[in-house]
């Protein structure tokens, strides 16, 4: 896997300096259409010119200080998707970071403000997700625009990646900037559409579209890129194909509430990925590193020519990776499991081994090539501390080990989409997720273990598997959960032991106050509310 990236990243490298002098495109208003038909053109006639642009779209998901850098912040919280992930992962329930001056991510309570500002830790983050956001986004409109959608000929797989790929970010966005979907918030304002073709006139005075718009744009996108993909084969996982685009429907279908289609697109990508759920014993392991596991559908593919691993501490392994002997959590920058969610894991569920216990074990600190490291995670005391995520070759130092690929979609989510779907939908939702709890992670399983209705357990098995992963927040919003911590004593200060019930303001992201400086067609009266907790 590692062999065929290198020559990719040469790729994307170039794509990046591709795009940035393309870039004027978009601050001409009446050339735009003009020259984008010229491009058009050009990739009719010789669609491998158009490659750079494509490959430009993944780039920007591992790109070092991509959502703060234009504004003049290098900030070691921004090294892309995965620190997005991280952002919205600490304002859930079930991980938590320890309250010291090396952690770049443990602001992430509610008894600060939702201040949009850059003068504030906060503002600072709204910027990043949104900029990060709206820079793949833009990306993937250089491809979206010089391409027929109704006669795309040879550039066919590469439009259906582009929209793939907007539909991934815009089914983000949604779940930050606004309430779950459901008729009660169909016409509420969520983020503004930014299509190809447009000027920057029509981009300046942009208002937020509303949740009817962007979800459907967020399935006509995922609708062709699903039939379109047919017969692509990828270079590897760290692009989009069929297989990718059905479980990007999947989900789009889970937040819509088409629960048999979510299930059905679930089976779906498991049928045309090949891919399967790790056994018992590879999940007894650390791992979620590699993008060549038989589990993995799409990642985020990451290797030492990168400017994130080249760092040295600016990547997503030395904020995650408790193995990762160079980074951030070598210093007690680690991430945790909440007491209380670990409490509920059975013993003989393999994925306790995911995080230490309360004598600071886990069998996953004797794996091999990890063991180095034991003895200095256990000198952290740190109960519940994760050793889930591994390093990208497996040692604990050196390039190798910061060269982590980070995972976006795995055959567990799959199976656990399909679980839900069958189960809001009559069918034997049940009966699909006690086959795949006892078959891949605990033969003793009992489906009322935790007392939770069908679709309650689901989620719980959500919490535990997809842990630290970035689906925590999505599902709190989807399924309208209160956010409860007083019941896990090891938040590090007391402030951060709020409950929040579900439906509250706080939970909406603000939009930052560069766009509504930029962009007319937003005001801060059009903005979700200051909330101060």
């Amino acid at each position: 896997m590692k062999a065929i990236s290198k020559y990719v990243s040469i790729l994307l490298v170039a794509a990046l300096t591709f795009t940035a002098c393309d870039d004027w495109m978009n601050a001409v208003p009446e050339g735009a259409t003009k020259i984008a038909d010229q491009k058009s053109d050009a990739a009719a006639a010789n669609p491998s010119a158009a490659a750079a642009d494509i490959s430009a779209i993944y780039a920007q998901f591992i790109q070092e200080y991509a959502g703060l850098g234009d504004l003049g912040y290098t900030r070691h919280n921004d090294f892309g998707y995965a620190a997005i992930c991280m952002f919205t992962e600490e304002q859930g329930q079930d991980l938590v970071s320890p309250n010291i001056g090396y952690n770049w991510f443990n602001f992430s309570d509610f008894s600060k403000n939702r201040d949009n500002t850059l003068t504030t830790t906060y503002g600072l983050v709204d910027h990043l997700v949104w900029n990060e956001y709206f820079k793949i986004i833009h990306a993937c409109n250089n491809v979206i625009e010089i391409v027929d959608r109704e006669n795309p000929g040879a550039m066919r797989h590469g439009l259906s990646q582009a929209l793939a790929v907007r539909a991934f970010c815009y089914l983000q966005l949604a779940q930050l900037y606004q309430k779950t979907y459901s008729p009660e918030t169909l016409d509420k304002p969520c983020v503004p559409i930014v299509k190809d073709r447009m000027s920057a006139e029509q981009q300046e005075t942009n208002p937020r579209a509303t949740v009817k718009e962007v979800f459907e744009m967020i399935k006509a996108d995922l609708d062709y890129a699903c039939d379109s993909l047919d017969g692509f084969v990828r270079a590897d996982k760290g692009y989009v194909d069929q297989a990718v685009a059905f479980g990007l429907r999947a989900r789009a279908n889970l937040i819509m509430q088409n629960w048999k289609e979510a299930a059905d697109d679930a089976q779906k990508a498991l049928d045309l990925s090949g891919a399967t759920p790790l056994s018992i014993d590879e999940a007894g392991i650390p791992g979620f590193a590699d993008a060549a596991a038989h589990n993995v559908l799409w990642a985020n593919i990451v290797v030492e020519t990168n400017d994130i691993v080249q760092s040295g501490i600016v990547n997503w392994a030395s904020h995650m990776s408790s193995f990762y002997g160079d980074g951030y959590t070598a210093v007690g920058a680690t991430r945790w499991i909440s007491s209380n969610l670990f409490s509920e894991i059975a013993a003989t569920d393999v994925r306790k081994g995911w995080w230490l216990d309360e004598s600071l074990n886990s069998p996953l600190l004797d794996a091999p090539g990890y063991s180095a490291l034991k003895a200095d995670i256990q000198a952290q005391e740190t109960p519940f501390q994760n050793v889930k995520f591994g390093t990208g070759d497996g040692t604990v130092t050196g390039l190798g080990a910061a060269a982590a690929d980070w995972i976006l979609m795995r055959a567990e989510e799959m199976y656990l989409i399909k679980a839900e779907g069958l189960a809001r939908s009559g069918g034997d939702g049940a009966g699909t997720l006690v086959n795949f709890v006892q078959t891949f992670r605990d033969p003793s399983f009992n489906i009322s273990a935790h007392g939770l209705s069908v679709e309650d357990e689901i989620w719980w098995q959500r919490r535990v598997e997809l842990w630290g992963e970035g689906f925590a927040w999505g599902d709190i919003m989807r399924l309208d959960k209160d956010i409860i911590r007083s019941n896990s004593s090891n938040w590090p200060v007391e402030w951060a032991k709020q409950d929040v019930i579900g439906n509250h303001d706080v939970y909406l992201w603000r939009i930052p106050q560069a766009e509504i400086e930029a962009n007319r067609g937003i005001s801060e009266a059009d903005n979700n509310p200051f909330v101060a907790f």
